[in-house]
């Protein structure tokens, strides 16, 4: 009986402490600071705060201020942020959320600061889909914080301007760090290993804010991403194959230099379009292609080995290529628009790569040799590089206004 007590009461003190939580979200006045105390704590509903400005949430550090969802039974996200201004968050952990750990939409100025994100049964597709997950904000910035375990992006800034990812750590997710749909974002000193997919930047269509553009990413670790792809059916970056340092998808004005890029097993850097998905297109604004991709300064080493056999992508790299996958694939498909009549992509518009070391490059070409399913496996693949030995202004630097 006495065990039974105890139980009840634990029940009730942490329901009280999720109360205390949310009141103090409510009651919050521009300029206070709502503190989470110190130890691990049951929540079974998302915690909430809206409407807004100069609020911040601290904890007493990730290892020490734990808010554990994973009996939650209402509401999906861990923490939400909708509609504010200056937001600040940090130290502390979201765990377990039954979906994304903390999101926030519609925020002018959020930081997420020394946060962690993580789903602690290790990588499966019943995990929360995104761990940091800003989406249709401005004013971003991700620093010294970790994300585990997500079903789709661990890192993810969408439809945002105006970002920074920096000093950051991504793992056992399906995407490490993700950018989507994003202008203006500065992505540099992550680490971001043991993912299915480093580090992505991705336009899809259907989305609010139709094209990113102007995003570097730089001075990061993507290695050993190499991990089985268990985002749940449907998912876009289900089709991301496990072995993949960074891919760039559909996206414009991309700066990648100064990475290592290392033992990713299908391919250290994808430059593919949308069309690489096999996805019907119906956003008649949606533009497919990338263009201006400029890929330089990086460390690539990989050594023998072979790639994603359960991807199609990966089953044409080993038929072609066997265990000597090339660092740099390239579909081969430039934007229309931006071809001279003579077929030669203007210059501003290329892909350019340049000074990566002794690295194998491989353009598929598409849309010359995907006509029928057996083409890619009987045609012959340029690797020729000096079509693309070329060289684009550097992306000037993201500035933001949170602090």
């Amino acid at each position: 009986m006495r065990g039974i007590f105890f139980i009840i009461f634990l029940s009730i003190l942490f329901s009280n402490y999720e109360k205390d939580i949310q009141t103090m979200l409510i009651l919050a006045e521009p300029g206070d600071t709502v503190h989470l105390g110190e130890g691990t704590f049951s929540l079974i509903g998302t915690l909430s705060i809206e409407g807004k400005e100069n609020i911040i949430i601290s904890g007493k550090g990730v290892d020490n201020t734990i808010l554990s969802f994973k009996n939650q039974t209402e509401g999906a996200e861990g923490l939400r942020v909708n509609n504010c201004k200056n937001i600040t968050l940090v130290d502390f952990t979201i765990q377990d959320s039954k979906g994304d750990a903390i999101k926030t939409q519609d925020v002018d100025g959020i930081v997420f600061r020394r946060v962690k994100a993580e789903w602690t049964n290790g990588p499966k597709a019943e995990n929360g889909a995104y761990g940091l997950y800003p989406v249709l904000c401005q004013n971003v910035l991700i620093e010294h914080s970790i994300a585990i375990g997500a079903s789709d992006a661990g890192i993810y800034v969408g439809q945002s301007k105006n970002i920074i990812v920096r000093n950051s750590e991504a793992y056992h997710n399906v995407a490490g760090i993700e950018i989507e749909n994003s202008i203006n974002a500065d992505v540099y000193e992550n680490y971001a290993h043991h993912n299915t997919g480093g580090i992505l930047i991705f336009d899809l269509p259907d989305l609010l804010q139709k094209e990113g553009e102007h995003i570097r990413v730089y001075n990061n670790r993507s290695e050993y991403n190499n991990l089985d792809n268990f985002a749940p059916p449907g998912n876009i970056v289900g089709s991301v194959p496990a072995g993949t340092g960074i891919m760039i998808l559909a996206a414009k004005n991309v700066e990648i230099f100064n990475n290592q890029i290392i033992e990713n097993k299908t391919v250290g850097t994808a430059i593919v379009s949308y069309f690489i998905t096999e996805e019907p297109m119906t956003d008649s604004l949606y533009n497919p292609y990338t263009s201006a991709i400029y890929i330089h300064d990086n460390n690539y080493q990989r050594s023998k080995q072979l790639p994603d056999l359960g991807h199609e992508i990966g089953q044409l790299l080993f038929a072609k290529f066997w265990r000597d996958v090339p660092e740099i694939v390239y579909d081969g498909m430039p934007d229309p628009q931006f071809l001279d009549s003579d077929g030669i992509i203007l210059s501003e518009h290329s892909l350019c790569i340049q000074n990566n070391g002794e690295i194998e490059f491989v353009n598929l070409e598409i849309d010359k040799h995907f006509k029928k399913w057996y083409s890619p496996f009987i045609t012959t693949f340029s690797q020729d590089k000096t079509p693309f030995d070329c060289e684009l202004n550097a992306l000037t630097p993201t500035i933001i206004t949170a602090k």
